[in-house]
């Protein structure tokens, strides 16, 4: 059965315009970040690296090793035992409710003892990421964008259910923003599976990777990278643990799958979020005592905002009236749903955010403070979030009309509370 499919009017990230300029920026950013500071000799966003060789960017090994490690994430997701829950309700197809299997956890497990048995084994060096990264870099660019060909041209079929958000009839916005909504091969969700495994998973690795390196160059592992690996290592377990809050998230609900998510799971999450680690493998950090428990607590008190207020949201999402919920307020609209106006949402309407930009300055501070490189993430992070929090304003408003005017009466801030 066809579903209704609205056209798009809305546009995003500059439009029909703005498309194809991120589909150009965003792999240079990534290759950027990388040759501003590939070793300790030269660092700087001052001085312009030399242009680096065609050989340099490929190689036949790396793309293999990619394609390999998205072939058995697949695998490890289709056999490893998991149990089968439900996403949201869809109202343009009745309310009808996706099932998806949680296994994240079992495919992070399976993937650590077979990374360790390649390793072992002599298949792969365990410095292989850190000598490979640029070629790695680049065949998950390569990947990227032949699979969000894929899912585009999947997309014309006539039973595709379409982001409200990726219908313009502009082929390299929709391209980019992504058309279908959930594109499936039979129940095997593509975008579900990309936002949690691969990527996610192969981040850990990665830092891993780089880890060892450190301590073949230089004997000792920093304990600055130790809490990079321990934050970041949490934070990936934290997210695969608590696998079905995702399915009440923008990416999962809203958006469609296109070039925009599928870049940013596959090469932007891995290759730059590890941009910590890496550098600390070639500039050594060593932080005091009163420096690394600093750390610390802003990694604690981000983690106790981002845990505890995506938690509280899933749960009233998925059951309202669930007793352990019942001390919270909210505002009943007009579409029959309530918005919480109280517990951790009543201090911001996005207060999950906070949480995540204060973990992601954390990931930074360890670094120390010679170059402004390694706090990339925060910077763009916070770009990402407070634009993502006013797509999201403009979205509830046009969803809930005069009631959202209410909500933000009563729930003024955006982010961060009496501030912002």
């Amino acid at each position: 059965e066809k579903p209704e499919n609205p056209v798009t009017t809305h546009f995003e990230f500059g439009g029909v315009l703005g498309a194809p300029f991120m589909l150009l920026t965003l792999p240079l950013t990534t290759y950027a970040l990388y040759f501003l500071c590939p070793n300790a000799a030269h660092c700087s966003v001052l001085e312009l690296p030399p242009l680096p060789s065609l050989s340099s960017l490929f190689s036949v090994e790396a793309l293999g090793v990619f394609v390999a490690w998205f072939a058995l994430q697949v695998l490890l997701y289709n056999v490893l035992p998991g149990d089968v829950g439900e996403g949201l309700p869809i109202k343009r197809l009745g309310d009808k409710r996706l099932k998806y299997k949680f296994n994240g956890l079992n495919a992070l497990y399976a993937s650590l003892v077979l990374y360790l048995a390649v390793v072992y084994l002599g298949l792969l060096p365990v410095v292989f990421v850190y000598d490979q990264f640029v070629p790695l870099l680049s065949a998950a660019i390569l990947f990227s964008f032949a699979l969000s060909v894929y899912l585009y041209a999947r997309s014309f079929r006539p039973a595709a259910l379409l982001a409200e958000g990726g219908n313009s009839g502009h082929p390299i916005y929709d391209f980019f923003i992504g058309r279908e909504l959930n594109p499936r091969i039979g129940a095997f969700d593509l975008k579900y599976f990309c936002e949690l495994r691969p990527g996610l998973i192969g981040w850990m690795l990665i830092n891993f990777s780089l880890a060892v390196k450190q301590y073949t160059l230089h004997g000792s592992l920093t304990n600055s990278m130790m809490l990079v690996c321990a934050f970041q290592g949490w934070y990936v377990y934290d997210a695969l643990l608590s696998e079905p809050a995702i399915l009440s998230t923008m990416d999962i609900v809203q958006d469609g799958f296109g070039f925009m998510l599928a870049f940013g799971d596959l090469a932007w999450v891995p290759f730059v979020y590890s941009l910590q680690a890496r550098y600390l493998v070639d500039n050594p950090v060593n932080l005091s005592w009163p420096h690394f428990f600093a750390v610390i607590a802003v990694q604690a008190l981000g983690y106790t905002i981002f845990r505890g207020a995506n938690g509280q949201k899933d749960a009233f999402r998925r059951n309202p009236s669930d007793p352990a919920l019942a001390h919270l307020k909210t505002l009943q609209t007009k579409r029959g749903t309530a918005l919480l106006v109280s517990g951790w949402w009543g201090y911001a309407r996005h207060i999950n955010y906070l949480g995540d930009l204060l973990m992601g300055l954390a990931w930074c501070l360890p670094t120390g403070f010679g170059t402004p490189l390694t706090y990339f993430y925060f910077i763009y992070f916070a770009i990402l979030l407070i634009h993502r929090d006013r797509r999201d304003d403009h979205n509830c408003a046009h969803k809930y009309g005069e009631d959202w005017e209410k909500y933000k009466k009563l729930v003024p801030y955006r982010i961060l509370p009496y501030v912002y």
